[in-house]
């Protein structure tokens, strides 16, 4: 896609916005004396307010990531971006957007508060994506699809080939969420932004980097869609502390966690597929594992029970009976398969109504 055909697929409004801007974004100099905002003189340590831009923590995670900084998106969580895709290019009560189901239960949710319709396109039976399907699902007020690789809840990537194709054919603006791509074996599309004008990439930091408590959120693309989301962004939407602790902690080598959780991943794998309740165990590109049993009600209920928490996902289209179950610490790891070989000695015996 051209530039100006994804200049046409924003919202009117959007395209003329003069977006908020404050005195510090019209002065570049060195300021002494901050005399703009109102705030509090008194040194607290917290009474001015952070750059609104995120300069340097762009300018840490342009080293990082290999992309330049006026090419990244700084948000409030990955759902800030999901939010500001729809506001920056969906009409309310006209447009609609195609996602992936079950995936991230996020895009419905923005989807609903911005009054925009969601046609959810189920994944096939052995959860590849129906790149055909999709692209049927769209129409002309189709301005976003949406797809996780890896995805949420089944944990698989979708090949390269795949996505691409889908990115080639569609005419909108493709949202690929990469939030657990730390974890798998697939490369991120992000050194392929420049293929790819109509590709907006999330990522986050709160997976493998262990900062989800910091809700901070990116977003990858062109200057010109990365420029109108933080146009339409509230003007100081990452606090100072939140900037401040990220930098420190990006300084921290990460490789050998995740080393460890794709490790224990696979011997999770190994050990689930042993257990006589469990149906299938479905392969997991990302930090958690989908496995179907013979009753997901009844053994979330059990692994409670016994402290543990999974994510009971039976509900969800091609979910029937299927927990979710995230891979934590080797000590955590061996507690759930204790409990879930207490689980299997009491299923043998007969102790649940099969």
């Amino acid at each position: 896609m051209t530039n100006k055909e994804i200049e046409n697929l924003v919202r009117p409004n959007i395209r003329v916005l003069l977006p908020y801007s404050t005195a510090r974004d019209e002065y570049k100099g060195d300021i002494g004396v901050f005399l703009d905002a109102n705030e509090s003189p008194y040194d607290t340590g917290y009474n001015r307010y952070p750059d609104p831009h995120q300069k340097a923590l762009k300018a840490r995670l342009s080293e990082i990531k290999g992309i330049v900084p006026e090419r990244i998106f700084v948000g409030n969580g990955s759902d800030e971006a999901i939010d500001l895709v729809f506001r920056v290019f969906c009409n309310p009560g006209v447009d609609n957007v195609v996602a992936i189901d079950p995936s991230y239960g996020m895009y419905r949710v923005c989807a609903d508060i911005n009054d925009i319709e969601v046609r959810e396109v189920p994944l096939n039976e052995d959860f590849s994506l129906p790149v055909e399907r999709l692209l049927s699902a769209a129409d002309k007020n189709t301005k976003l699809i949406f797809i996780c690789s890896p995805n949420n809840p089944t944990g698989n990537s979708f090949p390269a080939s795949d996505i691409e194709r889908l990115i080639r054919g569609f005419k909108g603006i493709v949202v690929l969420d990469e939030a657990y791509n730390d974890f798998s074996e697939e490369a991120s599309f992000r050194a392929r932004l420049d293929e790819f004008p109509n590709l907006v990439i999330l990522q986050t930091l709160s997976k493998a980097y262990g900062m989800a408590a910091l809700r901070l959120g990116l977003a990858y693309s062109s200057e010109y869609v990365i420029r109108l989301m933080s146009m339409v962004k509230y003007p100081y939407n990452i606090n100072g502390s939140t900037q401040k602790i990220v930098l420190e902690m990006l300084d921290n080598d990460i490789s050998q966690r995740v080393k460890t959780i794709v490790s224990e991943r696979k011997a999770i794998l190994q050990l689930l597929e042993g257990y006589s309740f469990v149906k299938k165990v479905y392969p997991s590109d990302s930090n958690f594992i989908l496995v179907k049993v013979d009753d997901a009600d009844r053994l979330y209920g059990f692994l409670l029970n016994d402290g543990i928490i999974v994510r009971n996902r039976t509900k969800a289209t091609l979910c029937n009976n299927c927990l979710r179950i995230t891979v934590g610490l080797p000590e955590e790891n061996k507690k759930l398969i204790k409990s879930l070989s207490e689980y299997e000695s009491k299923y043998e015996k007969g102790d649940f109504c099969r």
